[in-house]
């Protein structure tokens, strides 16, 4: 995104954030291939033939932006930090509705070798994923942050040094630590290997 289009947004969510409705509005063209890139980078890793497709991640998001307008918007970074977390709620959410499904919830009944068979082990990682990220956040907040920015924003470390009001180098360390940190930690809790 250019930086003139990267100002453009960051007046739009000021505008927004004063309580002019229309910005909205305006904003969304703006940042829509963006939320889309993020979405579809979010989607890449859930299992095939998964009901919640990209460009309905980024309406549920979306949907969620409009409900919690009263965010105070620093810039255009932070509104894409707002939307990753949007985004993981979203898809941890949906995890665990399938996980309670699975475990009875409404369905019928199914031999267990077909549930077997269509068992969604991307819910299980998901979940696996936030449990140890929310344990991390619970460590060392910045870290989690950065995990969350980084994996579920795609945002890049000079990106992420913005939002945290941190340097580049420091979210690149912390970046490094953290993910070694969630593997171990995953792996230890059984969840299989993070990426």
């Amino acid at each position: 995104m250019s930086s003139r289009r990267a100002s453009d947004v960051t007046d739009l969510l000021l505008a927004w954030r004063r309580g002019d409705a229309n910005a909205f509005d305006q904003l969304l063209p703006f940042v829509y291939a963006e939320l889309h890139r993020l979405a579809h980078d979010r989607m890449r890793g859930e299992r095939p033939g998964q009901t919640l497709q990209t460009t309905a991640l980024v309406h549920e998001a979306y949907l969620r932006l409009v409900d919690g307008a009263s965010v105070e918007w620093s810039n255009r970074a932070h509104f894409f930090a707002v939307c990753a977390r949007l985004m993981r709620q979203i898809l941890v959410d949906r995890a665990r509705s399938r996980r309670a499904d699975k475990r009875g919830g409404d369905s019928p009944r199914v031999p267990l070798e077909e549930a077997l068979a269509a068992a969604p082990a991307k819910d299980d990682e998901i979940l696996a994923l936030d449990e140890a990220l929310t344990r991390l956040a619970a460590e060392d907040p910045r870290r989690g942050r950065v995990v969350e920015l980084r994996y579920f924003g795609g945002l890049t470390n000079e990106e992420a040094a913005a939002v945290l009001g941190v340097s580049a180098e420091t979210v690149t360390r912390d970046w490094r630590v953290a993910r070694r940190w969630l593997r171990q930690e995953i792996r230890a809790c059984g969840g299989g290997a993070a990426s």
